[in-house]
């Protein structure tokens, strides 16, 4: 169901013009161009819009070609969803001059989510794409729905998400035009989107190894642990959940930071619920346990 304060925020009445950035990257041209044709035929579109890099761009696009009035951004909001990575999303929806509308989804109702095998989040995707689908595109009058996959993420056999989005026929803009990770990048800086350069985010259930189960309690642990490692000042970090053992990745170069601050920190993630506080000297490893779990640890990455 919607969210209580489920109105589209932003300019709905007034839309803010998107800026002219100028001519865009050269190289970048026939991509832009691939991007355009794969929203042909399009009047009113919905984003699924996590506020990371990918989406962001994809709705910078989106208002680009369609116009703030036929391009609504949409969030789906639930426990596995970080305040922070809430807030960044309508900061972001803001900045670009996005409607935002904001719903609930309840993945952690679903046993397969809750299992948390290697195919967590094709049950995330499909119930959010369900949510969007059920209660807003005819309420919103929209006649697509896109989400961010860019072409590295297409070429990737951890991503099972896709597979919800391919049932739902929902858009995949950024891959269907060839975008890589890289391009993506480059993309939000010409068209000033502010998470251009943000490491990635991903949900707070990737934290917790694969075959134990998530729960809401788990979920709420494994952020308040990140927040406090934030706090000093880290621009990324992982916490995963091991029982009641936390253990904790950062880039190794701010492993000194850490360890300065080890009373404190310490102190605040057994008020997290951890028993046990615990250092990766490895550092970060980003989508550690789904690699893991599908054999491909250090394949192509």
């Amino acid at each position: 169901m919607t969210t209580a304060a489920s109105t589209p925020t932003g300019p709905a009445t007034a839309p803010r013009s998107v800026p002219d950035r100028g001519a865009p990257p050269a190289h970048l041209v026939d991509h832009l161009d691939r991007f355009t044709r794969s929203l042909a035929g399009v009047g009113r579109l919905g984003v699924a819009f996590s506020g990371g890099v990918d989406s962001s761009v994809l709705l910078a696009l989106a208002l680009r070609e369609l116009g703030s009035e036929r391009v609504l951004a949409i969030t789906g909001v639930s426990p596995s969803l970080a305040a922070r990575d809430r807030s960044r999303a309508a900061s972001v929806a803001e900045h670009l001059g996005a409607r935002l509308l904001e719903v609930e989804t309840h993945e952690i109702d679903s046993p397969g989510y809750r299992r948390n095998d290697a195919d967590r989040c094709y049950f995330c995707k499909d119930e959010l794409f369900t949510v969007i689908s059920d209660e807003l595109v005819a309420d919103q009058d929209l006649d697509a729905v896109a989400y961010g996959e860019n072409a590295d993420d297409a070429l990737r056999p951890d991503r099972p998400g896709a597979g919800a989005a391919t049932e739902h026929r929902v858009l995949r803009p950024l891959a269907d035009a060839g975008l890589d990770k890289q391009a993506v990048r480059e993309l939000g800086r010409w068209l000033d989107v502010p998470t251009a350069d943000t490491p990635a985010s991903p949900c707070l259930a990737s934290r917790i190894p694969h075959g134990q189960e998530v729960t809401a309690d788990k979920l709420v642990q494994v952020e308040r642990a990140e927040d406090a490692v934030l706090a000093l000042g880290i621009p990324e970090v992982r916490v995963r959940h091991h029982g009641d053992i936390a253990r904790i990745e950062v880039p190794p170069e701010h492993l000194a930071t850490l360890v300065a601050a080890h009373g404190q920190l310490v102190a605040q993630i057994r008020r997290a619920g951890f028993r046990h506080v615990t250092l990766d000297l490895a550092g970060l490893q980003s989508g550690l346990f789904t690699l893991d779990a599908l054999g491909l640890r250090g394949a192509g990455r």
